[in-house]
């Protein structure tokens, strides 16, 4: 018996402006399955997702969206929820001053009668859906103040409360620790067993293959094919989705290590709310020049607090030392960190990267405006060549310097912030998750970027949770674990096994 088929999209078209965003796709889901849909950012994977969650009204594309062999058309994302589709973006949607337990039951409000809430009920609530979803946190804690990755397992939980029959998730493990995307994957597993279907996006290759039933992959708007679980194969799917073979995914350079540019002594953070908590715990290591260094470390082991501090955006207990090209400084401030030559380009680069209804040469040159002023006005001509420069240096895809950065995809999005550090001419750039929720075409371009700048003489220290990433890009790397750096590897003696072994606690 052929098995059953929940959702149905045929013949999909949606443009913008002009631009074919999705020509013709068709495609459907069955009762149970988790289907995987990959492509490169571009490919047309979130504007589909956001026609099937009523995000785009029905007016505003052509094409059918069948359950159940019933014809549906969505104008709010209300209307697609009612339906049971229950959407989960990359970019978290939470409400940052709500606690925990408000931002799990929103829309779902425990009361004692019509006016008064329940809020014991409301707690105990919020405890068992997060204990479903492997998440230990304080359900009275704000939103704000949970890293991203706990934030996304909230969002995770608020809508497996819902109990919904589709469940789209975007890539949901970017900020997932190993331990919690297994939770997650129990999670997906105990939903697909109780019938639940899943649309699964995501950018990690292997992960997909694990998780999903079947691919389906899109580049450029299109469909490029299906396949079943029998035929998944890495390199295939990377053809499909970038139309061409890469023979190798971290691109090889010639490695030039000079002498030390950065030495850190004894760096001790404390927890802003905890008394007598440290965060990092005398941290001490060495950079050198044209050299990329991997930190490693479970999440909420200190890596971002650890460069964080070191970029003045932190503040370090007395008794450390910092040393810029062997030269004793205080960094207590960015502004010191930017004129010691060390740049930052943060895990999140939508909260705190780039700034969204600017152009791509405003968040470019946002840095560096005293260089522009000429007589109180911006020297435009000068500032639109310099950014005109650099994406073609850095190949970044826009139809020109005043698009808004927000209308990019992740990938470009990323190179136009390294594109504004590297306006400041750095000898140190510290990257916090460089790749987050960025396409393996993309991730492959920037890999190539950082092997160009070490060949001129700057040096990194790279932030990554996948560590194929880090084995693959790093020469050196030293490893967190609860906020002290436990052990030191060399590239040729470093493997996944060691350095997880390392970051929790075993060796």
């Amino acid at each position: 018996m052929a098995e059953k088929v929940i959702l149905e999209l045929k013949n999909i078209d949606k443009c913008f402006i002009g631009v074919k965003a999705l020509d013709s796709i068709s495609m459907d889901v069955r009762k149970g399955e988790v289907h995987a849909i990959v492509g490169e950012n571009g490919a047309g994977k979130t504007t589909l997702m956001k026609i099937l969650s009523g995000a785009y009204p029905s007016s505003s594309y052509s094409g059918e969206i069948i359950i159940d062999g019933k014809n549906v058309s969505f104008n709010n994302p209300g209307q697609a929820q009612a339906a049971g589709i229950e959407m989960i973006y990359q970019e978290i949607d939470l409400i940052p001053d709500l606690s925990v337990c408000e931002n799990v039951l929103v829309g779902n409000i425990r009361r004692k009668n019509r006016v008064l809430v329940d809020w014991k009920k409301m707690y105990d609530d919020a405890e068992k859906i997060l204990d479903k979803v492997g998440l230990d946190a304080d359900v009275h804690e704000k939103i704000k103040n949970l890293s991203t990755s706990r934030q996304q397992m909230v969002a995770i939980a608020k809508a497996v409360i819902k109990k919904p029959r589709l469940l789209v998730l975007d890539e949901p493990t970017s900020s997932l620790t190993e331990n919690e995307k297994e939770y997650l994957f129990n999670i997906i597993n105990e939903l697909r067993n109780s019938g639940l279907s899943c649309i699964y996006i995501s950018h990690k290759i292997e992960e997909v293959m694990e998780i999903s039933d079947r691919i389906t992959v899109m580049r450029d708007g299109c469909k490029i094919g299906t396949l079943e679980k029998k035929d998944f194969d890495v390199d295939l799917v990377i053809k499909m989705m970038v139309g061409r073979s890469l023979e190798n995914r971290y691109p090889k350079r010639n490695r030039d290590i000079g002498d030390e540019v950065l030495k850190i002594e004894n760096l001790t953070v404390m927890h802003k709310y905890i008394d007598g908590k440290k965060i990092i715990d005398s941290a001490s290591f060495v950079l050198k020049k044209g050299e990329i260094l991997g930190i490693a470390g479970l999440v909420g082991s200190g890596r971002s607090e650890l460069v964080n501090a070191i970029f003045g955006n932190l503040d370090i207990e007395a008794g450390y030392s910092i040393y810029v090209n062997k030269n004793k400084e205080k960094i207590n401030s960015i502004r010191k960190a930017i004129s010691g030559g060390i740049a930052l380009l943060t895990e999140d680069r939508r909260a705190s990267g780039i700034i969204p209804a600017l152009s791509i040469r405003e968040n470019a040159t946002i840095v560096m405006l005293n260089r522009m002023f000429k007589t109180g006005v911006i020297k435009r001509k000068e500032e639109t060549g310099i950014v005109n420069e650099l994406m073609d240096k850095l190949n970044i895809k826009a139809p020109d310097v005043e698009t808004k950065i927000k209308n990019l995809s992740g990938g470009n999005q990323q190179k136009v912030i390294m594109a504004r550090w590297l306006l400041q001419q750095p000898r140190i750039m510290i990257l916090d998750e460089p790749t987050r929720g960025i396409d393996v075409g993309a991730k492959y371009e920037i890999y190539n970027i950082i092997n160009k700048l070490t060949s001129d003489g700057v040096s990194f220290i790279i932030i990554s949770s996948e560590l194929p990433e880090l084995l693959g890009i790093c020469d050196r790397f030293v490893v967190l674990n609860n906020g002290t750096i436990v052990r030191e590897f060399d590239s040729d003696e470093a493997t996944e096994e060691l350095i997880m072994a390392a970051a929790t606690g075993v060796v």
